[in-house]
């Protein structure tokens, strides 16, 4: 039943829940037979822009303004002679413009960011992966929380992307409060999420993005297990950023 004026989605200063029955969708420039929902932009004051992208068979994204990475929630895409089924990832430095196109419905998550330079380092090449060819580790030492790492370990990645998935009852060991900000979304199952003073019912579909010093938790509630994308900035001094 419809309950006219409420949401569980909240804008505060530190953090960001957008939950699916407030998604607003709106074409990209360069999009074609597709639309976004744009879940967090630096019109917030974050550092990144995230959205989901939806295709109608053979859509396709426009040029992205700086580095993207892609992660396909449902259907199958193809970029510069890869092919991605629902797991599949890809990175896209700046300046390449490989296209991002649907073989048929789907639904993409995309991350786009400047590069943020380092001495030594080059930006790094295009590659495509799939995440259940990564071997999961375990969140300091818990074998309840699987963290699987979708970029590379190498300082020439400015960003980090990994999944998490929590067996049920699962949470984090403690509060976190760090300098590195989050862009969120769940994949799988549900929980509770702390974010600063802030505790909020989580699940499936929904959107979180935490700023710089955000007190976040989590735990995993329901008979199945939880699992969520996660965006971290990465790999740079934090008098660089």
């Amino acid at each position: 039943m419809q309950r006219f004026g409420f949401t569980r989605s909240a804008n505060r200063a530190d953090h960001l829940l957008l939950t699916p029955d407030t998604f607003i969708r709106a074409p990209l420039p360069g999009m074609k037979n597709a639309t976004a929902i744009i879940h967090v932009a630096p019109a917030v004051g974050a550092g990144f822009s995230q959205y989901t992208a939806e295709f109608e068979p053979g859509g396709m994204l426009g040029p992205a303004e700086g580095q993207r990475f892609v992660y396909v929630l449902d259907g199958e895409l193809s970029t510069d002679g890869h092919t991605l089924a629902a797991g599949g990832y890809a990175y896209i430095p700046t300046g390449v413009s490989a296209s991002v196109i649907a073989q048929g419905k789907a639904r993409v998550a995309v991350i786009e960011k400047p590069y943020q330079d380092l001495a030594g380092k080059k930006e790094p090449a295009m590659f495509a992966g799939t995440e259940r060819s990564i071997a999961p580790t375990p969140l300091l030492n818990d074998d309840a929380i699987e963290v699987r790492c979708l970029l590379p370990d190498d300082f020439a990645f400015d960003f980090a992307v990994n999944t998490m998935t929590y067996h049920p009852g699962a949470t984090l060991p403690m509060v976190e409060i760090h300098v590195m900000e989050h862009g969120l979304l769940m994949l799988e199952g549900g929980g509770i999420y702390r974010l600063g003073d802030d505790w909020y019912p989580v699940t499936a579909g929904d959107f979180i993005w935490m700023a710089p010093y955000c007190p976040q938790w989590f735990g995993a509630l329901g008979k199945i297990p939880a699992k969520y994308l996660i965006y971290k900035d990465w790999n740079r001094h934090p008098q660089e950023s």
